[in-house]
């Protein structure tokens, strides 16, 4: 199923609204490394930053922006804000908590 993964770029002179698409298996979400690869592809060379916002940082430190949030994404049942599905996506972000013995 497709996934349009809306995000922003901070750029020096201001913020530019850019998308993404993913190839999700339906009822899931995008991952970290599926996130990340998206924007390898789209030459923004990043690192996971802060899960709970969806923050991602460039790893050269000379990159020509200076973060890139993701603000919703449309996985075919329309558009989704933050709310509820991008909890979704940071809940499969976060490490597993270990399971009792």
């Amino acid at each position: 199923m497709e996934c349009i993964v809306h995000f922003e770029v901070l750029h020096s002179s201001g913020p530019k609204s850019l998308r993404g698409l993913l190839f999700i298996e339906e009822g899931t979400v995008p991952d970290e490394k599926q996130l990340i690869d998206m924007f390898k592809e789209m030459k923004f060379d990043v690192r996971l930053d802060d899960r709970e916002k969806l923050i991602f940082k460039p790893v050269d430190p000379g990159a020509g922006y200076s973060q890139i949030r993701i603000t919703e994404y449309d996985a075919g049942g329309g558009k989704s804000g933050e709310d509820h599905d991008l909890k979704s996506i940071i809940g499969n972000l976060l490490p597993q908590k270990p399971s009792g013995l």
